[in-house]
């Protein structure tokens, strides 16, 4: 069974799609962080993400560098990582991977931007997890100033705007809602609520035991 978790940044998608893999025991893959650790290897080599021979070599070996490194979550980085997922070289790069992990038995949940419309179409649910960009961005900020990094909340705001932006208006693969997801508005939900929302939606899709 295959869950396809996509929305935003800072709509809550990640938490969403790795507590419902932990209740049913299935796989989870954070696909954005693949596209993190493109532009992390840019970055730390001192090369452009917008450089797309360079971005899409940086993909193809993306397995050398780890999906736990806490450096893949820096604002700067996920920044780098919506310029390299706008490359069409990257993404067929890491399509692959992506399906292959979706494959696992009994299960997987994958979250990102375009799982439920390119990566997995055929997935038997789709979440797309939204919320405004207010509430995102205060989110967002809560968690890098949680890190201690060194942010206004106006700036979080105005790159997370531009950022969505840039997923939503890509040629390759962008950020939208497919035909056949359940919207989960998360602007007035806790995660608990948020989660009894999908758990309700899954459970209607569960394979019957016999």
């Amino acid at each position: 069974m295959i869950i396809a978790v996509d929305g935003p940044v800072a709509a809550g998608k990640g938490t969403l799609a790795r507590r419902i893999a932990d209740k049913y025991g299935f796989k989870y893959l954070d696909t954005g962080a693949l596209y993190r650790a493109v532009g992390l290897s840019l970055l730390q080599k001192g090369q452009d993400p917008n450089a797309e021979d360079l971005a899409v070599e940086a993909a193809r070996n993306v397995a050398d560098i780890s999906l736990a490194d806490p450096e893949l979550r820096l604002e700067h980085v996920g920044n780098a990582a919506s310029i390299v997922a706008a490359n069409q070289g990257v993404r067929a790069a890491l399509l692959d991977y992506q399906r292959e992990v979706a494959e696992h038995s009994p299960g997987a949940v994958l979250d990102g931007r375009d799982i439920g419309t390119v990566v997995c179409p055929a997935a038997e649910v789709k979440l797309f997890v939204t919320a405004s960009a207010e509430v995102r961005a205060l989110r967002r900020f809560d968690e890098l100033t949680a890190k201690g990094e060194d942010v206004k909340l106006a700036q979080v705001l105005s790159d997370l705007k531009e950022r969505d932006a840039r997923d939503q208006g890509r040629a390759s693969a962008p950020l939208a809602k497919a035909e056949d997801a359940h919207l989960l508005d998360t602007t007035k939900l806790d995660i608990e609520a948020a989660l009894d929302a999908a758990y309700e939606i899954i459970e209607k899709h569960l394979p019957t035991k016999t």
